[in-house]
């Protein structure tokens, strides 16, 4: 029996990693001389992984099946199959889950199971498996890394900051009172009240040009006096 007891540290929120941990593909892309077959009507699907003990290259074909609760973002994994030659058969059991990391914005991801051997090839195998399980844990961490890096800010993110005139110039040093998006009034009783207000700001006697002239009609028909 080969024991699997991981932790591994992921500097990916938990919800992403566990995106990635929970599809077969992504999984066994982090995972050198793994292959994905097809998939079954039960869910099951073929997978293929080549492993070397020492000299020794080994093929082994499994049936797989995955079984997830969401939610919890925990799984388990069970596989079964053999070598390619038939010599050496093996079945395997592992839960796995996703938890939040130390740090903020980090992950832990807990895997515990065991592998069961049995067959010709079932001694050596056992005999090295050390070694290939924490080198195996290494690769596969650094790819899952990898896969789990968070993705470039969204755009949609930039687009709700304030765009334009508006952003540019603080509210604040708009006058009180006045709205900024509203035209300014251009009729006569605004000119009239624009030309008495100088005047008693001046204090001096009115200007040289003359308010505007009048039709029946009330509005403006100039700006300037006769001479």
């Amino acid at each position: 029996m080969i024991p699997i007891k991981e932790e591994i540290t992921v500097p990916s929120p938990p919800p992403r990693v566990w995106e990635v941990i929970s599809d077969p593909s992504a999984v066994v892309s982090c995972i050198g001389g793994a292959e994905l077959g097809p998939s079954h009507d039960d869910g099951s699907f073929d997978g293929t992984l080549a492993v070397r003990f020492g000299g020794l290259r080994v093929r082994f074909a499994a049936r797989v099946a995955l079984d997830l609760e969401e939610p919890a973002r925990e799984g388990r994994l069970t596989a079964r199959g053999a070598d390619g030659q038939g010599a050496t058969r093996f079945s395997a059991g592992a839960t796995f889950r996703v938890t939040e990391g130390d740090t903020p914005g980090a992950s832990r991801v807990f895997c515990d199971g065991e592998i069961k051997l049995n067959g010709k090839l079932a001694k050596l195998i056992e005999s090295g498996a050390g070694m290939v399980v924490s080198r195996m844990t290494a690769e596969f961490t650094d790819e899952l890394v990898k896969a789990c890096a968070a993705p470039s800010q969204p755009v949609a993110a930039a687009a709700a900051e304030p765009i334009g005139p508006a952003a540019a110039e603080p509210h604040a040093a708009v006058p009180a009172g006045i709205r900024t998006a509203a035209p300014r009034p251009r009729g006569l009783l605004a000119r009239l009240r624009a030309w008495w207000a100088g005047r008693r700001r001046r204090g001096g006697p009115a200007p040289q040009t003359a308010p505007p002239s009048m039709n029946t009609s009330g509005e403006a028909l100039g700006q300037g006096s006769p001479r």
